[in-house]
């Protein structure tokens, strides 16, 4: 589009420039005409006449060979045919000279003309030589002329051929020269994005691809002296950095790794070592079980037997107290390592809730009384059956009764509603 203007404008100027120069050569010419004329009406032997019409042809330079001219009066009367124009133009252009313009320009396409029509004014040397001239009025009047007058018209034909193709040679110049300017434009334009743009930026582009399939010593090197030198430097400390960053990484992964190996032992042991304890509180428990209930077995026997002072009652059931309540301990430690283990199940049935409490409280009456403390308990009458794992209920009123019976000393009462 810039050149597209530039042509344009340069076409434009040029035109103005050929049309003045036109005019300015066609000012120039009316004095020598007006000259030529007034030699040749004022001489008298016809051989120096035809010697003066001739002389200003031979006299011209050479590209002005093809000019015309013609020398018509302002106000011709019908005597003077001769010196009246002779086309439409010329009167049109003399009518305009005599309103008071003075040059007329017409542009002949089909003649390939330039026709310059100026006028011609009376001065006060031409009035002192013909002091006689008169000229006759639009009404037919004869008056004398005076100085500043119109006293007639030249034209002057200039043909436009030359110039036309000289102008025409110069523009199709001007038009391979933008046309090359607009080449040389589009091959810098390229080449300042190839190298300079694009370039950098492939660069860039390879050694970011590079760093992705693994090649971590690849650096970007671009020497351009602009933001792009200044990318690659920045690319650089950021790759410089995530290889600080990966190998620190690596580091705290062995470290993870080595504390995962660590961790896994550890789990290892506690596994093999809960194994064990499973496997010595099965043995114990069965070990325990066997002889604590064969005692348990012959305190009941003994209870019942008849020859038993009431001392040695009394001490068979401080045997089968302590026995039970021995063998409610060791039932805890293995129910609590079945939680632990997650191999606790529960065996749901329907029970008495006075029955439960009534049983485990004569239970523990004996080891109350022992301490002087008064055991008591209530139940009211509306409490339904429940269906749940009686014995855990049962451990864990065994449980409160036991801390309860070992904690509270003489004088002081627990009541719970």
């Amino acid at each position: 589009l810039l050149a597209v203007a530039t042509f344009v404008l340069y076409w434009w100027r040029t035109s103005e420039l050929i049309d003045a120069q036109n005019r300015t050569t066609a000012r120039l010419m009316i004095s020598p005409i007006v000259l030529e004329k007034h030699w040749t009406w004022s001489e008298s032997e016809s051989e120096f006449i035809e010697i003066i019409r001739r002389l200003p042809a031979e006299l011209q330079p050479e590209d002005l060979k093809d000019y015309k001219w013609e020398l018509y009066k302002a106000y011709p009367t019908a005597a003077d045919a001769e010196h009246r124009p002779m086309d439409q133009l010329g009167y049109e252009a003399l009518e305009t000279i005599r309103q008071g313009a003075s040059e007329v320009v017409k542009k002949v396409p089909d003649r390939n003309e330039y026709q310059y029509y100026g006028a011609v004014y009376a001065t006060s040397l031409c009035i002192d030589c013909h002091y006689h001239a008169t000229r006759t009025t639009a009404d037919g009047q004869t008056v004398k002329v005076k100085a500043g007058e119109l006293i007639g018209m030249a034209k002057i034909t200039l043909p436009l051929a030359r110039t036309e193709e000289t102008l025409h040679s110069t523009n199709a110049f001007v038009m391979t020269a933008e046309f090359i300017k607009i080449v040389l434009a589009i091959l810098a334009v390229y080449l300042v994005i190839r190298y300079v743009i694009t370039k950098p930026v492939l660069h860039l582009k390879k050694v970011s691809d590079a760093i992705a399939h693994g090649n971590l010593d690849m650096r970007a090197d671009i020497r351009t002296g602009d933001e792009f030198e200044e990318l690659s430097h920045a690319f650089n400390r950021m790759l410089r950095h995530l290889v600080t960053v990966q190998e620190e990484l690596r580091e705290l992964n062995a470290d993870l790794d080595a504390k995962v190996d660590e961790l896994a032992q550890v789990n290892l042991k506690l596994y093999e070592m809960n194994k064990l304890k499973n496997e010595f509180l099965a043995t114990m428990s069965h070990e325990l079980r066997t002889p604590l209930n064969s005692i348990l077995g012959f305190s009941d026997v003994l209870a019942n037997a008849d020859n038993l002072t009431e001392r040695q009652k009394r001490y068979v059931a401080n045997i089968a107290t302590a026995g039970r309540t021995l063998l409610a301990m060791i039932n805890d430690v293995l129910d609590l390592a079945k939680i632990e283990a997650g191999k606790m199940e529960l065996q749901v049935v329907e029970f008495s809730v006075r029955d439960l409490i009534e049983r485990q409280a004569a239970a523990m009456a004996p080891i109350a009384e022992k301490k002087n403390i008064e055991l008591t308990w209530r139940v009211e009458e509306d409490v339904p059956t429940l269906k749940q794992d009686a014995g855990k209920l049962q451990q864990i009123l065994n449980n409160l009764l036991s801390n309860a019976i070992k904690f509270v000393g003489p004088g002081v009462g627990v009541q719970r509603p």
